[in-house]
């Protein structure tokens, strides 16, 4: 990928750590050495077909590969200004952004956002709503030690500091079908899921939905009034199930426990389709129990949030 792009090839591209599949591509002729495992983001039907991540593959040999040129969205820089700040929890905050212009996306997909102290600093973040009338945008940003961006977002005060916005990018978002809809989020990865759920609710989708929220403490829940507005305007089944990993019984906490992950089972009758964004170790590890019970790959749609991605 690297090397099409030094050359002026438009390869389809976006998160650069073989996290989205945009940069998937048939290779036809020749060997490259993969530098990450493939199967969490390519379908065994794809993996067949040879096809390759090419931001995670390093030719051996001279190669050729098939590669959709029109598949890159449409993209664009728009200039934005700080707005609001706020803190949803003790590493994570929220920060709305209006743009001097609207910028379409779906939701679901991320965009780069850089910061005028930082110059062309940029990190990538999801759209934590829908498209707005006002051409406002939001992010949630998680602190992450050590990150630039990261840490003046959540440390910093940033109401009318001027802002670059680049996007959209990404290939999460909601498929349109009739099926049950199961999503699940980690940490800063309920944003683009608040943004589809908020969208589809709008469109007034009526699919039986279930939200699994995946954190460590009961303070690291947020969004909850969100959530529960959603619910109130969802035409269909609406259930959410927090899950905590660190809570006790000491800590009077009433509600699921454990890992996100082992209370999937019991939710994937009538074939969902599963959405699910967060850290890399909690996306695969869904994935693979999905995989396990039944769901099938195509129906299984994921945002890996890894730290090069964005959350600095």
């Amino acid at each position: 990928m690297q090397a099409a792009l030094r050359n002026g090839v438009a390869f389809p591209h976006s998160c650069r750590v073989g996290g989205c599949a945009t940069c998937k591509c048939r290779l036809t002729s020749g060997r490259v050495k993969e530098l990450t495992q493939a199967g969490y983001v390519l379908s065994e039907e794809e993996l067949d077909q040879g096809f390759i991540l090419a931001c995670q593959s390093v030719p051996t040999s001279d190669i050729a590969v098939e590669v959709d040129l029109g598949a890159m969205p449409a993209q664009r820089r728009v200039a934005g200004r700080v707005i609001g700040q706020e803190r949803l929890t003790h590493d994570i905050t929220a920060l709305r952004i209006q743009l001097s212009e609207s910028l379409h996306y779906k939701a679901g997909q991320f965009a780069n956002l850089s910061l005028a102290p930082l110059g062309d600093h940029a990190r990538s973040y999801s759209f934590a709503t829908d498209v707005q009338p006002d051409a406002q945008v939001q992010f949630f940003v998680r602190k992450v030690p050590g990150g630039a961006l990261s840490s003046l977002v959540n440390e910093g005060s940033l109401v009318g500091t001027e802002a670059v916005v680049e996007g959209p990018l990404g290939e999460f978002w909601l498929r349109p079908a009739d099926a049950p809809l199961l999503f699940i989020a980690g940490g800063s990865g309920l944003a683009p899921i608040l943004a589809m759920l908020r969208e589809a609710a709008r469109s007034e989708c009526a699919r039986p939905v279930t939200l699994l929220f995946g954190a460590r403490q009961e303070r690291d829940l947020y969004g909850l009034e969100d959530i529960q507005d959603i619910a109130r305007h969802w035409q269909g089944r609406f259930d959410f199930l927090p899950v905590l990993s660190g809570q006790t019984d000491a800590d009077g906490w009433q509600g699921e426990r454990g890992m996100v992950g082992d209370h999937i089972a019991r939710h994937v009758a009538g074939g969902p389709h599963t959405y699910l964004c967060g850290p890399p170790v909690m996306v695969d590890a869904c994935t693979a129990i999905l995989t396990q019970s039944g769901v099938a790959r195509e129906h299984i749609f994921a945002d890996r949030f890894t730290t090069i991605r964005g959350q600095q």
